[in-house]
């Protein structure tokens, strides 16, 4: 069954937008489908940060579609794009690779081992794989294809008609003129040129102008295939281009109205993209957003090409655990692929879903991982019982399903800490894993950890790939007979008061009610007793137990939550190490 939108006053940013998509297509195109768009260029690793150019335009034409709407979301690959750089990090790539800067992105070899035919298609194939799991449902677009294939044969040929009305909208915005003689270095440094976010740019390139004048398209050279070209010449009547280029020396001329080796520079090429698709919505990021940049300067030249600039609002870029900026082009950054090897897609969604385009989050590869489940599994009991906010409604609504339909999900959502503190004390035995967490909950016992996957999966996963080896629980084979000698009085009472609880409390909730009511007890008040009613010296009590327990049971300060550390123990030898 499609998830149909709430009825309610909904104020979130998605709604918003909808409704101002909506209106601006039945404006610039009744009758016809909204077209979305996002941009990614496979030059490397595509990022977290990357996944907020789709996931932005996604939520908006998923709410579109709830509404009845016709909607087309096009992620346009980028593979038609130059290599710039190496990229650090990659496997099987070396700096051998620099041979191929200057190259199209899909003329450029798939890192060794891969088996895609090229390094666009290497990259792509996570991305689109990652976007199936998170229920994104896209056409794409290969600018590769478009451009040798001729598809915008015209629109070069318009735009070179025009380049003396682009090199004047350019030429505001230009700091300072760049002499002809500097035109090779210019293209040489280019390569060292990135794009940190945003609509797949390779460079923030504008031209060429030399002595031949101003030209807003670069030939790929037909001898070693890079873009390090210069055009010298160019004929309107006759659509004769002449070239040169500054990597090989080759030159020759061509008819460029039958011509599909080369490509308009960014900061054309994307507006007449807006122009040829007819798209109406389409975010940036930041680093395109301000004055001169490619979106801005993109709205006065779309008018040449016959069409508008989308509405585009300019998204905040995304950390994972304390990075403030990621760039796809180097090695070693989270991709929404390692993202969903620890977390469910519903909770990824969630995380682009509640947050405006505008405002800056992070992705926890680290312990926050646990209190964002935690919260998620509060607003999924809030959802469930009415009481939820309706802008916190529409954010989960739209995590856990699209238009379509609900994505697949974990049918027992046990706590994420919880399993993934089974997870670390079992070391993948599952039999192991699934004795512990059918004594959670006696009165419905687990019979397969199937009702707990995929979370579970999720979460030893995030155990073996994110938890330092040395923070990783280890339960002591013996008893630490030293430790407990030396205990005091006080100390052997609160073992004891503990040990005889455990059978009548052998559960998940049962165990926290006895680890959190010793100290209380042993002070004179009752299991029960709030915190209102106790003194603060309660508190510091508790985490001296806590820190005995983990002592004698793991041997460090701390540890996974007690409760689920004793019932993954288990009673005889929770007995065994206490001293019983």
């Amino acid at each position: 069954m499609p998830i149909v939108a709430q009825s309610t006053e909904t104020t979130d940013w998605v709604s918003r937008f909808a409704d101002e998509v909506i209106e601006e297509s039945e404006r610039r195109a009744p009758g016809k489908p909204v077209v979305v768009a996002s941009g990614l260029s496979p030059s490397g690793p595509i990022h977290l940060g990357n996944l907020r150019e789709v996931m932005t335009p996604h939520l908006v034409a998923d709410e579109i579609r709830r509404r009845g709407h016709r909607v087309r979301h096009l992620i346009s690959w980028d593979d038609y794009d130059r290599y710039r750089k190496v990229p650090a990090g990659i496997a099987g790539v070396d700096e051998s690779w620099a041979e191929h800067i200057g190259k199209p992105l899909t003329s450029v070899p798939a890192p060794q081992g891969s088996a895609y035919p090229n390094w666009a298609e290497h990259f792509k194939a996570a991305m689109t794989e990652a976007l199936a799991q998170l229920g994104v449902e896209f056409d794409g677009i290969s600018q590769t294809a478009q451009y040798t294939s001729g598809v915008y044969r015209e629109q070069i040929l318009h735009a070179m008609r025009h380049r003396g009305d682009i090199d004047a909208i350019l030429a505001q915005y230009r700091t300072k003129a760049k002499p002809a003689k500097k035109q090779q270095q210019k293209q040489v440094d280019e390569a060292e040129l990135e794009a940190e976010e945003g609509s797949g740019a390779a460079s923030e390139d504008d031209g060429s102008s030399g002595s031949a004048g101003y030209f807003p398209y670069k030939p790929y050279c037909g001898n070693c295939g890079k873009d390090l070209t210069t055009v010298t010449s160019y004929d309107d009547d006759t659509t004769e281009l002449s070239y040169t280029c500054g990597a090989c020396g080759f030159s020759e001329t061509v008819r460029l109205d039958e011509f599909d080796r080369g490509k308009l520079v960014w900061k054309v090429d994307w507006p007449m993209r807006w122009a040829f698709e007819g798209v109406v919505f389409e975010p940036s990021g930041v680093d395109h957003s301000s004055p001169g940049s490619s979106f801005q300067v993109g709205g006065q030249i779309v008018p040449i090409f016959g069409g508008e600039r989308p509405i585009g609002p300019m998204y905040a870029f995304v950390g994972i655990s304390g990075m403030a900026k990621m760039s796809s082009s180097r090695g070693g950054v989270p991709t929404p692929a390692d993202a969903l090897k620890i977390m469910e897609p519903q909770l990824l969604r969630w995380l682009y879903a509640r947050r405006r385009p505008n405002q800056s989050f992070k992705i926890a590869f680290d312990q926050e991982i646990q209190r964002l489940y935690d919260e998620w599994d509060k607003l999924a009991a809030k959802v469930a019982d009415g009481s939820a906010l309706p802008a916190d409604v529409a954010a989960y609504t739209r995590a856990v399903g699209t238009a379509a339909g609900e994505l697949p999900g974990t049918a027992r959502p046990l706590p994420y800490r919880t399993l993934a503190s089974v997870a670390d004390i079992t070391a993948g035995h599952e039999d192991q894993a699934l004795r512990i967490l059918s004594e959670l909950d006696p009165e419905q016992p687990l019979t397969s950890l199937d009702e707990v996957r995929p979370r579970y999966d999720r979460a030893e996963e995030w155990i073996n790939t994110q938890v330092p080896a040395d923070q990783r629980t280890i339960v002591r084979d013996e008893p630490d007979a030293e430790l407990l000698k030396s205990l005091d009085e006080a100390s052997r009472q609160s073992l004891r008061l503990l040990l005889d609880g455990l059978a009548e409390h052998w559960s998940l909730d049962g165990l926290t009610h006895l680890v959190y009511g010793v100290p209380k007890v042993q002070a004179g008040f009752s299991a029960d007793a709030t915190p209102k009613e106790l003194p603060a010296e309660i508190k510091t009590a508790q985490r001296a137990f806590f820190a005995l327990l983990y002592h004698l049971l793991v041997g460090r300060d701390t540890g996974p939550r007690l409760p689920t550390l004793l019932l993954a123990v288990g009673q005889d030898r929770v007995r065994t190490l206490l001293g019983d």
